[in-house]
């Protein structure tokens, strides 16, 4: 074989593989646009996904970990906007949480909408996911899916972030070095939490008494669980929260369709087929 002739092929084979990823990327969108219209059509509403997974950025494969932001919450927007009234919107949330601003303003905008709203949570909706599904009529989870406490995170890039809760627990115990950078943290903790647990409220005002509301807000932003605590959906029940567990197939297909980024060798491996009950043999 030439100089030509490799030169040819290396060229081709580079080619191959900066186009097959493309054309794959563009059926499984093709393939999720048909899952949602037939979603849509099955339920007579419009449906909106709000799936965050871990990705590898192109060129050094390093994870790129994706949560909710501005650009999120005005997609989402406008997707309501283009909805009319008496439309019900299905959302599908999958996602560790993100900005409070973004989380906020895409639940408010759910909570306006006056046709029937309801939140799907095939896996997990933590923090602003969690607020986004609060605003829901009603919350459709996997058995084995969590949501999560919305206790505010206090902090910064460079000293890390600190349940709100947590920064007032310290500052009520005896300390006469403290500096003025950490009572200021203090008292943007005591409003981070006072704020959220108004919207909290707001957020349930027609779901639920203002007293039962005001209770479910101080159990999920005031700091006595973790900030990663998976809530079941047992857990909801004793909220007093509109939960079910009946989720369509639909949304467990549509989640097929958001791989994760591709790994070297994957850490869970099964064959891929529905099992029933064995057959006994004779």
């Amino acid at each position: 074989m030439d100089l030509n002739a490799i030169i040819n092929l290396i060229f081709l084979l580079f080619l191959i593989s900066f186009i097959y990823p493309l054309l794959q990327r563009r059926r499984l969108t093709s393939r999720r646009i048909h899952l949602i219209n037939e979603l849509e059509r099955k339920r007579h509403s419009r449906v909106i996904t709000l799936i965050h997974r871990q990705e590898a950025l192109s060129l050094f494969g390093f994870p790129l970990i994706r949560y909710i932001d501005i650009d999120d919450s005005e997609r989402v927007l406008r997707a309501i906007r283009m909805t009319d009234d008496k439309v019900p919107i299905d959302i599908i949330l999958h996602t560790p949480g993100g900005l409070v601003l973004a989380s906020e303003q895409i639940a408010w905008a759910l909570k306006r909408h006056p046709a029937k709203v309801t939140a799907f949570i095939p896996h997990y909706a933590m923090s602003g996911g969690t607020m986004i599904a609060l605003a829901a009529d009603k919350i459709v989870m996997d058995h084995g899916a969590v949501f999560g406490p919305i206790d505010p995170q206090i902090g910064d890039p460079f000293r890390g972030s600190f349940p709100a809760a947590s920064i007032l627990s310290a500052l009520s115990k005896p300390n006469p070095n403290r500096d003025d950078q950490t009572l200021i943290l203090g008292d943007i903790a005591k409003k981070a939490i006072r704020q959220m647990q108004d919207k909290v409220c707001e957020l349930l005002s027609d779901k639920m008494s203002s007293k039962e509301a005001q209770r479910v807000a101080k159990i999920l932003t005031g700091g006595q669980w973790t900030h990663d605590y998976p809530i079941t959906p047992k857990d909801a029940l004793s909220l007093n929260l509109n939960i079910s567990t009946e989720l369509p197939k639909e949304v467990y297909q549509l989640m097929d369709l958001y791989p994760q980024a591709p790994q070297r060798r994957p850490s869970v491996e099964y064959i891929p087929i529905p099992y029933g009950p064995s057959r006994k043999k004779s």
